[in-house]
């Protein structure tokens, strides 16, 4: 971890370089990913099949594209029933905490006007779940378990079978929080099939899931004709520590998030010299003893910074320009400064409430803004997955009563068919 203080002279480079990390170049990829969305809107399942075999090694073919009921019950099978009570255990915390995010229709009346707002839930739902590095089952319950409660009526899931593999764990979480069909296609080649449809697979309104850098362009490419989750960077989180926070905790923490890959952003700010040393020190420590210490070693020397400010007033100030995905606040009564919080994907408060928790079994969504997208977008959530219709109900006197008004601003703007429309209500 390097240590940056506000104070001197580097620290202007080190946090530029923190606030604009979600500026990532995409040309490398873009025009592989463009040609892969091309050819499956053109081809279809044709183009899918040809992708899996080049990119997953496996051979597909029409018959065998959707994964059988009878392959979801062998998944279950080699699944340990401990293991499979937890993600139910976690699935159902989920569900309880996205229930109170429903939405309701809502109307009122006025002078013979009646104004409101029709909550209605998408129809169909692609969640999408990666098969590369790591595969994540919490992903699976985070993505589909909001839709499920919002009502939508179908929902399908892509997920890669490497070689003919598909992960158990991520057949059972998507069985228990209530997908409709899964398909083993990964990559840009999946996003591209949900997004329009082939003989199989079938076209979605709203897809979700993260992915690597090419499902994440492809989700940026076909948004607009589909709608999307968020562009997602990579993981990070950022510490607020006064001088009694434990530094073997703050460690832990930080090293959490390494684990997710190489690009991903540990940050830490405190008010103490003496406790970012002891931080820098158990993160020698503790990562020795890790099973991704390769992933967490390149991380660390990439991103994992600690910021040193004179108070936790100017940490929070610094924590909102940076608006991280994860924020723990590792201070004395934490939420006293919460009101101050302004840019965050989730906020965890205090010293026993590790981001870990948030990752899997708190009921908050996991998917969360990042790149300092915080600013201006929310946790995945039941709000994802619905539409809104304005409703407008006029009778004729209440039309009598706003005519003047319709017709002036339709005359200052020159479109005499409004006043027009209005009018010949009213003869």
């Amino acid at each position: 971890m390097k240590i940056v203080k506000i104070w001197e002279d580097e620290f202007d480079d080190a946090f530029r370089r923190i606030v604009n990390r979600g500026m990532v170049m995409r040309a490398e990829v873009e025009t592989s990913v463009r040609n892969i969305i091309n050819q499956v809107r053109e081809k279809g399942d044709a183009a899918v099949i040809k992708f899996t075999k080049k990119f997953d090694n496996y051979r597909l073919s029409q018959e065998n594209i959707m994964v059988s009921r009878e392959e979801i019950e062998n998944a279950y099978a080699t699944v340990d029933k401990k293991r499979l009570g937890d993600l139910k255990f976690a699935a159902e915390r989920i569900r309880r905490f996205h229930e109170h995010q429903i939405e309701k229709s809502w109307n009122y009346e006025e002078d013979g006007v009646i104004l409101g707002q029709i909550v209605k839930p998408l129809e169909i739902v692609g969640a999408y779940a990666p098969g590369g590095k790591a595969s994540y089952p919490s992903s699976v319950l985070m993505n589909v378990i909001p839709a499920k409660v919002a009502g939508v009526k179908k929902i399908i899931l892509c997920t890669p079978s490497l070689q003919g593999r598909l992960n158990p764990f991520i057949l059972a979480a998507a069985d228990i929080s209530g997908v409709d069909e899964v398909f083993c296609i990964g990559g840009a080649q999946a996003i591209a099939a949900m997004a329009y449809g082939t003989e199989t697979i079938p076209c979605v309104d709203k897809i979700v899931g993260p992915g690597n850098i090419y499902v994440a362009e492809a989700k940026r490419m076909v948004f607009g004709d589909v709608d999307i989750d968020m562009v997602a960077g990579p993981s990070e989180i950022l510490i607020i520590a006064d001088k009694n926070a434990r530094a073997d905790f703050i460690a832990c923490d930080l090293l959490s998030q390494a684990e997710h890959d190489e690009s991903a952003y540990p940050l830490l700010i405190t008010d103490s010299l003496d406790l970012a040393e002891d931080v820098k020190r158990e993160l020698e420590v503790q990562k020795k003893s890790l099973n991704r210490s390769e992933i967490i070693i390149n991380c660390l020397q990439r991103n994992c910074i600690g910021f040193i400010v004179k108070n936790i007033e100017d940490g929070i100030e610094l924590a909102n320009r940076i608006a991280p995905e994860h924020l723990e606040l590792m201070i004395k009564n934490p939420d006293t400064v919460l009101d101050k919080v302004k840019n965050a994907g989730a906020v965890f408060l205090g010293n026993y409430t590790p981001e870990a928790v948030g990752d899997y079994a708190a009921g908050p969504n996991h998917v969360l803004p990042t790149g300092g997208t915080a600013r201006f977008f929310s946790p995945l959530g039941v709000y994802d997955f619905i539409k809104r219709s304005s409703l407008v109900s006029f009778s004729q006197k209440g039309l009598k009563g706003i005519a003047p008004v319709v017709k002036e601003i339709a005359d200052i703007e020159g479109l005499t068919a409004h006043a027009n429309a209005v009018d010949i209500r009213l003869k």
